[in-house]
């Protein structure tokens, strides 16, 4: 029997490809970026979301907000796919593990499974990435955490693991794709560096976010 959505409450139609921002106030500036009229999708739980033509091809785009962490973009994409989306790529902010520069585009081939979420999914090791044609500036692994102002000191275990970004979605969003066969991607900008402490400007975070939002367009034709 099919799931009736709790969390989403839609008041607009739902594209079959859909854009991820963990954060509200990015899924509204990328709709205004993307989105040729906007409608609200959804607004309850304060989880924005917008429907409407995009830009870029004419055809109908979604672009949900998560919220922050994998427990809750876990609740709003599988949602999403009791709702019948096809095709989801998150388009978020990462902190860089390697030498890599404010604002650059970060393009997860894959995530390491080290939030409890994705672990409880049945996901383990490092969850794959399904779609494909998404372009940015470096391609690499990832690692997903619950944690943002973590204690522990794991950022060598994850490097050692091949991780060159640390964020805190993308592992259980391509676990759930995997089993409920959506291609899921994950594109996000380089919010910080982690090594040196430093952290990108608000209006560079901005441009870079527009950056990121064509590029994941791009990656989902219709």
């Amino acid at each position: 029997m099919a799931r009736t959505p709790i969390h989403l409450r839609p008041t607009a139609d739902l594209a079959p490809r859909v854009l991820l921002p963990g954060d509200p106030g990015r899924a509204l500036l990328l709709a205004q970026e993307l989105i040729d009229g906007p409608k609200m999708f959804n607004h309850h739980r304060g989880l924005w979301g917008y429907t409407g033509p995009a830009v870029a091809d004419g055809e109908l785009l979604t672009i949900q907000a998560t919220g922050m962490g994998s427990p809750s973009a876990a609740i709003v994409f599988e949602e999403l796919c009791d709702l019948g989306v096809t095709r989801a790529i998150r388009v978020g902010t990462c902190g860089a593990l390697t030498s890599l520069e404010l604002g650059a585009l970060v393009v997860a081939t894959a995530a390491l499974c080290t939030d409890g979420t994705s672990q409880a999914l049945g996901g383990s090791g490092a969850a794959p990435a399904s779609l494909d044609g998404l372009h940015g500036d470096v391609e690499g692994t990832i690692a997903s955490s619950d944690v943002f102002y973590d204690p522990r000191d794991t950022h060598d275990e994850w490097r050692a693991a091949g991780a060159v970004a640390v964020e805190m979605e993308a592992a259980a969003l391509f676990t759930i794709g995997a089993r409920r066969s959506v291609a899921v991607g994950c594109i996000c900008v380089v919010s910080d560096v982690i090594a040196e402490g430093s952290r990108i400007a608000d209006d560079a975070l901005e441009a870079a976010s527009k950056r990121m939002g064509h590029a994941a367009v791009a990656a989902l034709p219709v």
